[in-house]
Order: structure tokens, then C-alpha cells, then sequence
């Protein structure tokens, strides 16, 4: 999931080439064929199969051989009835001697027409519906095969795009690519290209991130939140929030607090699906064993086996939970106020985060609402972020020793459990 006018397009077609020609390069590291393959190569339409897919692998009409696949490779190919210049197969000459046979289709005539063949790889350009992906995918079974796709995410969160982002599905990977890697480009050019795009779709067009228009919770863009690491004065407060999970990823981030400017910051961040208390707490141990730990009204319910309330858990485990769930100064932990309180801070930049924290921002940008609520999926991290903000009051440093006055501060039991 790219940017446009990046260079995905390019690369898939490249990929294709060594597929069917068995040429690889020393460097690369992916998926090699040592016999000859069959693929699928395919567009939204016939057209736009022609004009992008078939271009970057054989070239323009009449200058075919100039494209990914060399033209000694080239053995044949054959037109399609009905578009001009459109091929239909292409036979290329594999390293072994034998014929690879590439398949030029679109995505137009239906699922009907994507069912039969056993195929070794499938490239879709452009964002299939999930139906045809699918059987895509089903023909790649046999031959333990590949599929792969080059698009940016106009649709928002399709079901294709669920598959990758929310439901990640064992054995897939997203890689994505925005303007700021695009070096064809200038600092000038990126910037005009950035400002001539709509604001609702900027994300999806210059980085690669699925456009959720007005269903997004924070309508931010992230180059807005984000900044470089720095080490935190030590005199800045920090706290921890938890969210817990198993089927759903564990999530705990790291907050630091910037009193006089009222900014906070997220510093540091970990997810892990299906950890136990012992196994999470020793990942997140590390950041230091004197942080305050926030975390919300589930850690209240007990464990079917030991009978032990589970923030109890993580406390054995030598993290430092707070003595309440987490809440607001008024007693309420309200979800849509949470979020707001967070949205307001980062439209007044009092709200910022480490710019490698590649899985917080993978949330942040698919956030989203259906119908005005909030979907509650893929939301870990932004769950733990509000948690420690809310709790903020209770921030400690490292060199902080628990007054009595602190004790005053929190609902019975006291703050710190011991």
C-alpha cells in the first residue's frame, strides 16, 4: 500500500520479470522459482490493464522489449479481441529453457472469470473487491504460491484492506512506501503534490495510509503528532498505560509529560498477542521498574483458574499498577471523552509521539467510526495512550519517593499497590 506516483507499479513488474525468466539478482532475498511459472497479471479493466501492467512489463505498443521482461526473453504473445494493443498471454524464455506463461486479465468481468487455473503467482494492480481476491488466492493453493498487490488505499477500510491492517492474517505482510521515499521527487515537487491533493484523501495519496474521509477518528494527519526521539528531561513526569488483551494484542505505551508546556508524549510502546502476565510484563520490565502503571476497569475481573483479579497479575509480575482503574480527575472514564480530550491535544500540538513507533501509528491511521461509533478493533495502543492520559495526574520520575500526600490523592485502596 503506496503512495501514487511512487514506483509500485515498477516494482511488481520487476518482480514478475524475474518470476518468469528465473533472472534473479544476488540481492534479492524474496521468492525464487527455479522452473519455469504461470501468473496472473491483472488490472481494474482491460484498459487499464494495457496502459499500466502491460506497459511496465513488455513496454508501449510498437515498443515492446522495453519494458521489465528483456526482449530476448520475449518468445510470443497474443492480442485479446475487443481493446486495441491489449495482449492476452505472454511467453517468456525461463533461465531452465522452458516457456513461462504470463495472463493478462481484469477484474471487470467478475469472479466467474478468475476460477479454474492452477497458477504459481497473482499480481494485482490497483485494489481488487474481496471476491475476486479470493479466487486470486485459491489458485495459488496447489503450488504453495504467491499473491501480491500494488495500490493506494482510496477505498478506506474495504475488506481486502481488513485482511492486512485489523485481521492480519498469517503469512501476509504490508509493506508500504509514501512521497518522502520517493527520491525522483524534490523537496519543492513533494510539496506542491501534497498541497494539490484534498485534505481527506492526502493520507491515502502521499502515504500509503487507507483514506477513512469523516469516518476517522482523529482527522490528524501524521506528520502532525510526530517527531524525532529525544531524551526525556528528568524531570518530566512519566506514567504507563495497559490495555489487556489475548485474543486481541496486550498493549502498554510509555508516556512522558511536559508540565510546563502541558505536552505529552508517547516515548515508547509494545504489542503482543497471546502473552501471559509473566511473558508481557518482562517485554515492558525494561522501561523501568519505578513507572506507575494505568490500566482500565477489566483489570478488576478474576482469573477463572487462580481466582485473581487480573491487574493483580501484572502486579505480581513487578509492575507498578496503579491502585484504581483508570479515570478521569471526576471519577468518569468515558471513551468518547477520552478521545476528545486526545484530539484536542493534538489539534494544539500538546500531544506528540516518537516518530519509530511505526505500530502506534499503524493504529492511529485506521482509527475509525461506522455509523458514528468508534469501531472497537485494532485499537490497542490508542486504548493504552488514553489510559495513561487520563491518568496523568499520577506521573511520576525516577527519583520520586512516595509521600504520604500521594496516598491522600488516590480512592481507597492506596495509589500504589505493594
Amino acid at each position: 500500500m503506496a503512495a501514487n506516483q511512487v514506483g509500485k507499479t515498477w516494482s511488481a513488474g520487476m518482480e514478475v520479470a524475474m518470476h518468469a525468466t528465473g533472472n534473479y539478482p544476488d540481492w534479492w532475498q524474496g521468492r525464487r522459482w527455479d522452473r519455469a511459472t504461470t501468473g496472473w497479471v491483472a488490472g481494474i479493466t482491460g484498459e487499464s490493464t494495457r496502459d499500466n501492467v502491460q506497459r511496465i512489463l513488455l513496454g508501449r505498443p510498437g515498443q515492446f522489449g522495453t519494458g521489465s521482461i528483456p526482449k530476448t526473453a520475449i518468445v510470443d504473445y497474443s492480442n485479446t479481441r475487443g481493446i486495441a494493443d491489449l495482449v492476452d498471454t505472454i511467453s517468456v524464455r525461463h533461465a531452465t529453457g522452458d516457456i513461462s506463461t504470463i495472463a493478462l486479465k481484469s477484474y471487470e468481468k467478475g469472479r466467474e472469470k478468475w476460477q479454474g487455473e492452477t497458477l504459481d503467482y497473482v499480481w494485482f494492480d490497483e485494489e481488487p473487491d474481496s471476491d475476486i481476491y479470493i479466487e486470486g488466492l485459491t489458485r495459488t493453493n496447489a503450488t504453495n504460491g504467491m499473491v501480491f498487490m500494488t495500490f493506494t488505499p482510496l477505498l478506506g477500510m474495504s475488506n481486502v484492506v481488513r485482511r492486512f491492517i485489523i485481521e492480519k492474517v498469517p503469512g501476509t505482510s504490508v509493506t508500504t512506501m509514501t512521497i518522502d521515499d520517493a527520491s525522483h521527487y524534490s523537496d519543492e515537487q513533494k510539496a506542491a503534490i501534497i498541497g494539490s491533493y484534498p485534505e481527506f484523501e492526502r493520507d491515502a495519496r502521499t502515504r500509503g495510509i487507507p483514506a477513512m474521509g469523516s469516518g476517522r477518528v482523529f482527522p490528524i494527519a501524521q506528520g502532525a503528532i510526530q517527531c524525532e526521539s529525544f531524551p526525556i528531561p528528568q524531570h518530566w513526569p512519566q506514567i504507563c498505560g495497559l490495555d489487556f488483551g489475548w485474543d486481541h494484542p496486550s498493549a502498554a505505551v510509555r508516556m512522558a509529560w511536559d508540565r510546563d508546556a502541558d505536552c505529552l508524549y508517547v516515548i515508547a510502546t509494545h504489542r503482543a498477542r497471546e502473552q501471559t502476565p509473566a511473558m508481557f510484563a518482562a517485554a515492558v520490565k525494561p522501561w523501568g521498574d519505578w513507572l506507575p502503571w494505568s490500566w482500565p476497569h477489566d483489570g478488576l475481573q478474576h482469573d477463572k483458574g487462580s481466582g485473581e483479579q487480573l491487574m493483580a497479575q501484572y502486579r505480581a509480575q513487578g509492575l507498578k499498577m496503579l491502585g484504581v482503574r483508570a479515570t478521569f480527575e471526576d471519577g468518569t472514564n468515558g471513551l468518547e471523552a477520552g478521545v476528545s480530550e486526545l484530539l484536542d491535544r493534538m489539534q494544539t500540538g500538546r500531544f506528540k509521539v516518537f516518530a519509530h513507533l511505526s505500530n502506534w501509528f499503524e493504529e492511529f491511521n485506521v482509527y475509525h467510526r461506522k455509523e458514528g461509533l468508534i469501531v472497537k478493533e485494532n485499537d490497542d495502543l490508542m486504548s493504552a495512550t488514553r489510559y495513561a492520559m487520563m491518568m496523568r495526574r499520577f506521573a511520576t520520575t525516577k527519583s520520586f519517593k512516595k509521600p504520604q500526600a500521594f496516598n491522600h490523592q488516590m480512592p481507597s485502596p492506596t495509589g500504589w499497590m505493594t
